[in-house]
């Protein structure tokens, strides 16, 4: 008998946890503070039953667990109904909006330090290109996977205590040419230039821009590395045809162009606070 009461106590606490059904229309708001006090009361009437027929508290447990997830349904509907948290405001932190809210700021302050500074880079070569001398320093320094630090070592100690093998806990640089660092950065700042997050990168005006000057000066490094020549007119027509394209790229990903002026300084690589147009 008491095992049947306890049953019948228990089909009764689920019934009595159970929310009100969802409003038809989506404008319908919920009464809630009813649905609330239902829940004291019925958290009340089933605690005390409880104690008084020995049932098991674990299953009144889930009862009240199943009733506070409906509740949050029921109540997230509401806000939907009313318009404070529609399907329209939550898309418009991503999708189609991502790219031109977020995700170019984020970008200009990661790479523009360093597309800069390629282009600096690049225009240096510039006087040596005119004279078609190939093994001048600042072209095959352009080129040299050693000559660049693209990510400075660091101190690898824990809570000041060194607790590597060769007690000086100094990391390891990472060198690149100032060439390879140029196509990482302007790719990446060329592929955060989209509308929607559906395009493919290689049909973006930028990412296309900026594989065409990359193919170009592919074709210059081969030549200037391999056989380096005091009068190489062909790397002469590279370079020009790479600049012509470089001039397109930097107005798409909206920097100044090569002969503004702008990039006769050097320019700090590292991620800055600001998108830096120096």
């Amino acid at each position: 008998m008491k095992v049947t009461a306890c049953l019948l106590l228990l089909a009764g606490s689920a019934s009595a946890f159970a929310p009100a059904s969802l409003p038809s229309k989506v404008g319908t708001s919920l009464p809630y503070s009813t649905a609330a006090q239902a829940a004291r009361k019925s958290s009340r009437h089933v605690t005390s039953t409880s104690k008084s027929d020995d049932c098991s508290i674990s299953s009144i447990t889930d009862d009240r667990r199943r009733f506070l997830q409906n509740a949050a349904a029921a109540s997230l509907a509401a806000l939907v109904g009313s318009g404070i948290a529609s399907p329209e405001t939550a898309s418009a932190s991503g999708g189609a909006t991502a790219g031109k809210y977020t995700t170019i700021p984020i970008a200009k302050r990661r790479y523009y330090g360093r597309v800069q500074e390629a282009v600096h880079e690049f225009l240096l070569m510039g006087p040596a290109i005119v004279k078609g001398d190939m093994t001048d320093p600042v072209v095959q320094d352009f080129f040299d996977v050693s000559k660049t630090v693209i990510v400075e070592a660091k101190r690898q100690d824990v809570n000041g205590q060194c607790t590597k093998k060769d007690a000086t806990c100094k990391g390891k640089e990472i060198r690149d040419s100032r060439y390879n660092d140029m196509k990482a950065s302007m790719y990446l700042l060329g592929n955060a230039f989209r509308i929607n997050q559906t395009k493919a990168p290689d049909n973006l005006p930028t990412v296309q821009a900026a594989k065409k000057f990359f193919k170009v000066m592919d074709n210059m490094e081969k030549r200037v590395v391999k056989k380096p020549s005091t009068s190489d007119t062909a790397s002469q027509k590279l370079y020009l045809e790479a600049l012509d394209i470089l001039d397109t790229y930097l107005d798409l990903v909206e920097l100044p162009p090569t002969d503004s002026g702008n990039y006769d300084k050097e320019f700090d690589t590292k991620v800055g606070a600001t998108a830096r147009i120096m």
